[in-house]
């Protein structure tokens, strides 16, 4: 009965490899750990049982480690390309005049389109908070000094 859950393991480590949800994986340690008891116990029932108590121990056991790790990887997102910008400073280097649609500003040594939160016309030499990004521009509002 040893071969069937040899077997077992290793259909359950290649299913872990195609899959991402490492589950399959402590499948895959019951099934060996079912094995091995096969050597001294018989009975499918028992086997059986031991796989399945094994498996759910080892994956309730490990469940929150994995939710630890992931969590940690995904809180230390970057922001990246243009979300970088976001709630910077930076100084108008074309008037910005959301009527004529015109307007640049410049930050982090980079030349952004620029509209302003109101139809309020900004000078050129002011300084800007970045509020957001709407398509390819850059919605500013004037710092006030």
């Amino acid at each position: 009965m040893w071969q069937y859950w040899l077997i077992a393991a290793g259909i359950f480590f290649i299913i872990e490899i195609i899959t991402t949800g490492f589950l399959a994986f402590w499948l895959g340690i019951g099934a060996i750990i079912a094995m091995c008891v096969s050597f001294f116990i018989d009975n499918l029932i028992v086997q059986t049982v031991i796989f399945i108590i094994s498996s759910v121990i080892l994956i309730l056991a490990t469940k929150p480690l994995i939710k630890k790790f992931l969590k940690n990887n995904t809180s230390a997102e970057t922001k990246t390309n243009a979300f970088s910008i976001i709630g910077k400073k930076a100084i108008v280097i074309k008037n910005i005049d959301k009527i004529d649609g015109s307007g640049q500003i410049k930050v982090d040594g980079e030349v952004w389109s620029a509209e302003g939160e109101d139809d309020t016309v900004i000078e050129k030499g002011t300084e800007v908070e970045i509020l957001k990004i709407d398509g390819v521009r850059a919605i500013v509002t004037p710092i006030k000094k």
